[in-house]
């Protein structure tokens, strides 16, 4: 377990002081290496508050530009990134926040190739895309791959939160959900309008990107319960949280009884549509 510099020490006293925390959390957190997929409105308040936690690696995937339309919400940006890759404007906001924080950046288009190679180098993956082609590659990879994955997904108004961990058994012997489980197929193209068509209240993506850090805080260093089986939903004009909780569906085609999907080859013939996270999808 890496140590912790004095600087370090002066810089986390406030999580150090946390029972739950404390100094062996803190140095999980140091140890632990997270993937976020995209930059963008989740992406952005994931990165900052991993990086001022103190997360030791933090890797980012998005291989869209910095645009005028993104600061709205996208606050790991500012007006002198524009036109910049994503990956180098979050990488040069957490230089500043936290120099302790090593970021790897990965402006590619994630797709059927290298989506299981990459995922892999990571210890969790939260996903903050907001195409349904992406979100289904990344949480078929993270099953093959062992990997948790924290997720996230926004609407105009609310926003929806969990984690996935498919590849393990819950108290009860059953596998935990996937994201098959909770949604089986994709809706077809074009019948489920993106932000650019319905817009989004900015501070929304705020609330849910938070959210999703304080899950990847809870998964490395291992306090409270985990949002696994549990699907969190906010409802911002209603002011209002609820949980409604998610089972293991044994006919899903990833890891039911008898699965289907045992490769990413379902993906390749997709491989253009499911890498856009930084285009017309994303948030």
């Amino acid at each position: 377990m890496p140590t912790l510099t004095p600087d370090e020490i002066q810089r986390y006293k406030r999580h150090l002081v946390l029972k739950e925390v404390g100094g062996q959390g803190q140095q999980k957190l140091k140890a632990a290496r997270v993937l976020l997929i995209g930059a963008g409105g989740l992406g952005s308040p994931l990165a900052v508050y991993l990086a001022a936690a103190g997360l030791g690696t933090i890797g980012i995937v998005d291989d869209d530009r910095v645009s005028l339309d993104n600061l709205q919400r996208q606050i790991a940006h500012d007006t002198a990134a524009i036109g910049t890759l994503k990956v180098e404007s979050a990488k040069e906001t957490i230089a500043r926040l936290n120099p302790h924080v090593a970021v790897e950046t990965h402006p590619v288009r994630l797709d059927a190739t290298n989506a299981i190679e990459l995922i892999s180098r990571y210890d969790l993956v939260a996903d903050g895309s907001d195409n349904f082609a992406t979100r289904y590659l990344v949480s078929d990879a993270c099953y093959l791959a062992k990997k948790p994955l924290v997720f996230g997904a926004l609407g105009p108004f609310d926003g929806y939160v969990t984690t996935f961990k498919p590849h393990e058994k819950s108290a009860s012997g059953e596998p935990n959900p996937s994201y098959r489980c909770l949604f089986p197929e994709a809706p077809p193209p074009g019948t489920v309008p993106n932000c650019a068509e319905v817009g989004i209240l900015g501070a929304v993506a705020g609330v849910i990107g938070t959210l999703m850090a304080v899950e990847v805080l809870k998964e490395v260093t291992g306090t409270g319960d985990s949002l696994t089986g549990r699907l969190l939903i906010y409802d911002a004009k209603a002011t209002r949280f609820e949980s409604v909780a998610v089972a293991w569906d044994p006919d899903n085609a990833l890891s039911g009884r008898n699965p289907t999907i045992k490769d990413l080859a379902i993906h390749a013939t997709n491989s253009t549509q499911a890498c856009a996270i930084g285009e017309a999808g994303e948030v």
